[in-house]
């Protein structure tokens, strides 16, 4: 009886540790899995959202093209050139605006008024706007987080699309283009930022609108004379200082000409 009653706790010990094995393991597997099934619904719901907005197949290798497998900090503007060709930008003459740290202000104008058209509305702009988006070098997937941010390195995969993008959509700039930038900070105008990218090279009328709510920059500010001496031979310019209201009442106003707003 005392026999029976020792072998009775080694049997509880035994039957103990093979369930803590047994729960190790079905943890060890259910993390693989979600890990694995994570992945693959990033990939999935970035797929889900590109096809959705993007119809076009020959768009979709070209973009896959230029990232899928490399380093997303090596990924070069031009490994973008395949998707700028299969989806090209068209000239709007007159209307085509670009901006640098004004973003909430011009989205709000352009999304009211059909006044303007900034990369953002345009075709590839419309699908890619607000995604993120890598994938790691000997890799076949898409990943929608653990990518390198803007600042990260200048090759990332975002920051140069938006580069090459930028720089495309201005050289089919013709007419008055017109470019918002932020009056209210020290440097409006920063040529390493991909919105005012490119603005140098083509014939068109540059009209410079700062925008300010608080602190007000003027046209004489130093980084807007720099702005003046990159622009190509032949292209004019001109600026003003245009308060952040002023844009906003415009927005609201869908009746007034756009060009009498300020």
């Amino acid at each position: 009886m005392e026999e029976g009653q020792r072998q009775k706790p080694k049997k509880r010990r035994k039957l103990f540790w093979i369930c803590i094995f047994v729960v190790v393991i079905l943890v060890v597997v259910g993390i693989v899995l979600w890990v694995t099934l994570r992945k693959k619904s990033e990939a999935e719901e970035f797929k889900a959202v590109f096809t959705s907005r993007c119809c076009c197949c020959l768009s979709k290798y070209a973009f896959q093209h230029a990232y899928v497998g490399k380093d997303p900090c090596l990924v070069p503007p031009d490994a973008y050139q395949l998707l700028v060709d299969a989806a090209p930008f068209e000239p709007a003459c007159n209307r085509m605006m670009f901006w640098s740290k004004t973003k909430d202000v011009v989205h709000d104008l352009t999304s009211k008024r059909d006044c303007f058209i900034t990369m953002e509305d345009t075709f590839l702009g419309t699908v890619l706007n607000e995604l993120t988006w890598c994938s790691k070098e000997g890799s076949s997937d898409t990943f929608t987080s653990g990518c390198p941010g803007w600042t990260d390195c200048v090759n990332n995969t975002v920051r140069s699309f938006w580069s090459k993008a930028s720089e495309s959509y201005a050289q089919v700039a013709c007419g008055s283009v017109s470019v918002m930038l932020n009056g209210s900070i020290a440097v409006p105008f920063n040529p390493t930022r991909y919105t005012s990218h490119n603005m140098t090279s083509y014939e068109y009328i540059c009209d410079v609108s700062l925008i300010f709510s608080t602190n007000k920059q003027n046209c004489a500010n130093p980084s807007l004379k720099n702005l003046q001496k990159e622009l190509a031979q032949g292209i004019a310019y001109s600026c003003q200082e245009v308060p952040e209201s002023q844009i906003q009442e415009c927005a609201l106003q869908p009746h007034k000409p756009c060009g009498s707003c300020w």
